[in-house]
């Protein structure tokens, strides 16, 4: 007798593919647990029977699903829910900014079985060429494009994610000595690696679109003699999810190009190419170093990333990759090669794409007007308060349990006022996430009540 399955049958609402609508709505509810490991999918032709679809749409779902390893099929029985392993903590982590893990056991044990098929030994029993070998450059390059990125491979150098690019860039702009302009609010890492080497770092007023030019171009006019650079991110902006508009960034361009200060791009968080979201990089090659990787988008274990130079500043990016690290792992260079060669990068990002969204969704929801309106699809959502409230906010929810990014990890200049939390939500499964915002929400008013009766 043929198993029933326990599934109710649905798509996910969007405007992607039947396909890939219901591969999401079954991802959704493996990962939320209302599948267990062991349950069988329904049958090919009673799914599209009953959500209107064909078969070869069903087929095409499940498929993606099983690349995933989310499910396995049994020829002769059917499609099951594949053991998806789920780390719970006495914590919920909301300061660690990864993506959504949508990777399973089954998904990585196929890779790797994959990669023991077809692996070259010799990549592994030599130094590669410097920078990389070229079918791997090639490859990240092609990556590249398909987030809105048209690079040369031949400028492009192969890093250990994009936090290395981003040193090795600095490297090259500001030396030991130099300034760093960034927006007020700016990535943790660059600020550790700014005062590492001795940089100087320079705030800049920002608003929903991010850097604001006015206060840029009097930063710039302002600056010390000396090597230095402007470090920005201009889609879904980290740590406050600002996101440039064509103009602005074309304003951006201008300033830099106007005061002949290199630019370092930080697009680690496109999670897609978009037209009007054009890389600084294309807009100014000749002062652009642009820093992108396959960890923020697919998985923070896999440290793997690029730095395209501007024109002829690749040998000087070579010199500072023999100096930091020699050369990036053989391995994760063949799980790279694996995943864009058999399409599990592309549907590893889709399926994180999805699963953001969702995240974003229940935050809005929950968090309402405290919570910085989204231009961007992504992981992380701002919290825009003063620097005391922040400060008291993050204590509150640590006492709770709650991880969360402190905010003087996020500024550039310590002592300036206008501050904020961010909340990677990527970490926690649904339910977790669902606790934690809940819980934020309410310790946040009680923060605001109380400064607002001080200030009486």
């Amino acid at each position: 007798m043929r198993l029933v399955s326990p599934w109710h049958p649905r798509l996910s609402e969007g405007p992607a593919p039947p396909s890939e609508r219901l591969a999401a709505a079954l991802a959704e509810d493996i990962l939320d647990g209302k599948l267990a490991s062991g349950d069988r999918l329904p049958a090919h032709r009673d799914l599209a029977d009953k959500l209107g679809i064909g078969v070869g749409t069903v087929t095409k779902a499940y498929g993606i699903l099983e690349r995933r390893g989310l499910v396995f099929s049994v020829k002769g029985r059917g499609t099951f829910v594949a053991l998806v392993q789920r780390r719970r903590g006495p914590q919920i982590e909301l300061a660690r900014n990864v993506p959504p893990a949508v990777i399973t056991e089954r998904l990585l044990g196929q890779t790797l079985a994959a990669v023991a098929r077809r692996v070259d030994a010799g990549l592994f029993n030599d130094y590669p060429p410097l920078g990389g070998h070229d079918e791997h450059r090639r490859l990240m390059a092609r990556w590249f494009a398909g987030m809105g990125m048209e690079a040369d491979p031949g400028r492009l150098v192969l890093t250990s994610g994009a936090h290395h690019a981003v040193s090795l860039a600095l490297l090259l702009t500001c030396g030991a000595r130099g300034t760093l302009f960034t927006e007020a609010q700016t990535y943790p890492g660059v600020i550790a690696l700014a005062r590492h080497q001795g940089i100087r770092l320079v705030g800049v007023a920002m608003d929903e679109q991010g850097m604001v030019p006015e206060a840029l171009e009097r930063a710039l006019s302002a600056r010390a003699e000396g090597p230095a650079a402007l470090y920005v991110t201009p889609t879904m902006q980290n740590p406050t999810t600002a996101t440039m508009s064509r103009t602005r960034r074309e304003e951006t361009v201008a300033l830099c190009r106007a005061h002949d200060i290199a630019i370092i791009e930080d697009d680690v968080y496109s999670l897609s190419a978009d037209a009007q979201l054009v890389p600084l990089a294309m807009l100014a090659p000749e002062r652009t170093f642009y820093a992108n990787s396959l960890s923020k988008t697919l998985n923070p274990a896999l440290r793997m990333g690029g730095l395209v130079t501007p024109p002829g500043r690749v040998e000087a990016a070579i010199t500072a990759l023999q100096a930091t690290a020699i050369m990036v792992s053989p391995l994760s260079c063949a799980l790279m090669e694996q995943w864009l060669l058999d399409g599990t990068a592309q549907d590893v990002i889709q399926a994180i794409q999805v699963e953001s969204q969702r995240r974003t969704v229940l935050a809005e929801s929950i968090l309402g007007d405290m919570m910085r309106a989204r231009q961007y699809h992504g992981y992380h959502v701002w919290l825009p308060m003063p620097r005391r409230d922040a400060e008291q906010l993050a204590r509150a929810a640590g006492e709770l349990g709650i991880m969360l990014t402190p905010p003087s990890a996020t500024a550039a200049d310590p002592g300036s006022d206008a501050s904020g939390i961010r909340l990677c939500l990527g970490s926690p499964d649904m339910s977790e996430l669902n606790t934690a915002l809940n819980t934020i929400a309410r310790v946040r008013q009680e923060v605001r009540t109380t400064s607002a009766q001080l200030a009486l």
